[in-house]
């Protein structure tokens, strides 16, 4: 008799998460996964302006920030068939790839790595030892004895105190924590220093995008006014610091993050729980040419069925047949029709709650328990995110990729087969973390090279106007963001957006059953996974904080009875 314990609310990920799973002797037989609250925001940007949904759309995240703007201006361009100056699609790569390297670097050491790391265990490390560690395999340079021993003094007071901070509510001391002392103050040291790095590199969004989060972005190209000689624009030694901080970040990745994956993978090798679907779907993206040049994609495009990496099948996010978002699980209606799966250009977001009110302790999952859809490509569920890219890029034969790869798997003495999983999932994002670096390297060299040729141009503004545009257009945006393919779909009417989809990984990833019953992302990676202390269930947060959900996504407050956004004025 299996017996079904609930994880609720997920902590340490963006949004609201509910995981109930059903656990038979130890094993979970089945999972649930629940988005809690209402995604809306596609109600906001109905009758608006095209041209100013970027800035709407950007709110459905402020951990995502910019990737929502790109999708939906890339949507807009493809409706409008406008293209974008060179200069403004490498800025566009530029904060996409620094969001990318950010995102991956804070998701580990602030939201995944006390999943693997015991935090009080590290106040028994000798200083010393974890200091011939660091220096064994890495050249940075905070790495001596007595820096780690200031590390343990700090995290002892705070254990000393009673009161865990930042490191409350962990399971420490939870037996499926492997790591010697020594690893432990090691990623904690990390963890500190990451706090530190990170509110760095997002100067690179504030310089290009006037802000951080929700920097600046346009229809037509990116309001970014490079001019060298001038005070007020964006001049040589804002470019410079620019460069400096995209060396820095690449610094980190190499001798922190990625060292600090291998040493703790190294203990977790056997763990091999939280594979899944073996389903993969990439959009592809940092193309060398227009966003429209799939072929120029260094990020490849594909679909990888079964595991199969001998075959890679198109996806085309244009194509009514290919992805389509169910309903059949989910507090949705199409028509009034309470099931089916339509193609985000002909989607509906129209909302029919039929769950429990009040007090509960289960959802009833025979019927439909999530606020998330349930999207679908050729109707067979998919994961997506850096596991997914990385495997597309090995299957593609990618240089980058089969050479980050093989050396990982080699150093870890762990076949590719080991990749799905949990700590797979996480070791990928760290490899593509450290590929995006290198076209971040790339891209700020090639803008550097354009602006000292004398081409500071940013904006087409051929098709900016309003007359100028077709009575009717339809367009589709596509990113790969850090948690994986996102796409924006936009129906044009009169000048007015007509109507707006948006199908974004952890949709794809936390999707509740289809009509065929076929389990999500997280869903599947649960099933099978033993959990040692009901309690405590480590296993479960190990599993879908490699996922690095982002619920909030899929999350928005709005008025059920008249299905329009919730206006919430605060003073």
């Amino acid at each position: 008799m299996s017996e079904r314990i609930v994880v609720d609310p997920v902590t340490r990920i963006e949004g609201h998460l509910r995981i109930e799973a059903d656990i038979d002797n130890g094993v979970i037989k089945d999972a649930f996964s629940s988005g809690t609250a209402i995604r809306g925001l596609e109600l906001i940007v109905k009758d608006r302006d095209p041209r100013d949904v970027w800035a709407y759309v950007q709110r459905i995240c402020g951990v995502c920030t910019t990737t929502h703007a790109l999708a939906a201006v890339r949507c807009v361009e493809d409706a409008l068939d406008i293209k974008i100056p060179r200069n403004a699609h490498l800025i566009r790569e530029i904060m996409n790839g620094t969001l990318m390297m950010h995102d991956h670097v804070v998701h580990f050491y602030h939201l995944h790595a006390f999943d693997w790391v015991d935090v009080v265990n590290a106040l028994k490390a000798d200083p010393k030892a974890t200091s011939t560690l660091a220096q064994s395999i890495s050249k940075w340079p905070k790495s001596s004895p007595g820096y780690f021993k200031d590390i343990q003094d700090k995290v002892k007071k705070i254990v000393d105190s009673g009161q865990l901070g930042i490191f409350a509510n962990g399971y420490w001391g939870h037996s499926g924590y492997r790591l010697p002392p020594e690893v432990n103050l090691l990623a904690v040291a990390h963890y500190l220093e990451a706090l530190d790095w990170q509110k760095e590199i997002v100067k690179i969004h504030t310089i290009f995008g006037g802000k951080n989060p929700h920097p600046h972005y346009l229809v037509g190209g990116m309001a970014t006014p490079i001019d060298i000689n001038s005070d007020n624009g964006i001049h040589a030694e804002r470019l410079m610091h620019v460069s400096q901080l995209i060396d820095q970040a690449i610094e980190f990745v190499e001798q922190v993050y990625l060292p600090d994956l291998q040493a703790i993978g190294s203990f977790y090798k056997d763990w091999t729980y939280g594979g899944g679907l073996d389903n993969y779907l990439c959009y592809g993206d940092f193309s060398k040419g227009d966003i429209r040049d799939i072929g120029m994609y260094r990020m490849p495009r594909g679909i990888i069925l079964g595991g199969n990496l001998n075959e890679i099948h198109d996806v085309d996010p244009r194509d009514p047949e290919q992805i389509k978002e169910w309903i059949d699980f989910s507090w949705y209606t199409y028509g009034g029709k309470t099931t089916g799966g339509r193609h985000p250009w002909e989607g509906e977001t129209t909302f029919h709650y039929t769950g429990p009110k009040g007090r509960y302790d289960t959802l009833n999952t025979n019927d439909k328990y999530s606020w998330l859809k349930t999207p679908r490509w050729k109707e067979q569920p998919m994961e997506t995110g850096p596991l997914a890219r990385v495997m597309v890029g090995y299957a593609a034969k990618k240089d980058e990729f089969v050479q980050s790869v093989d050396n990982s798997l080699r150093k870890l003495g762990v076949p590719l087969s080991a990749l799905k999983s949990a700590l797979g999932r996480t070791l990928a994002r760290g490899l593509e973390a450290q590929i995006v670096g290198g076209w971040l390297r790339s891209d700020m060299d090639e803008l550097l090279k354009n602006i000292k040729n004398g081409d500071q141009t940013t904006f087409n503004k051929a098709k900016w106007e309003p007359s100028s545009w077709p009575k009717k257009a339809q367009g589709v945006g596509w990113i790969e963001a850090p948690r994986g393919a996102l796409g924006h779909w936009i129906n044009i009417e009169n000048g007015k957006t007509a109507n707006y989809q948006a199908v974004v990984p952890s949709t794809w990833n936390a999707s509740p059953r289809d009509g065929k019953n076929q389990k999500g992302a997280y869903e599947a990676a649960l099933t099978g996974t033993p959990v040692a202390d009901k309690h405590q269930p480590l296993e479960i947060l190990r599993i879908i904080h490699s996922f690095d959900p982002c619920l909030a996504c899929a999350v928005h407050m709005t008025d059920l009875q008249n299905q329009s956004a919730v206006d919430i004025r605060i003073g």
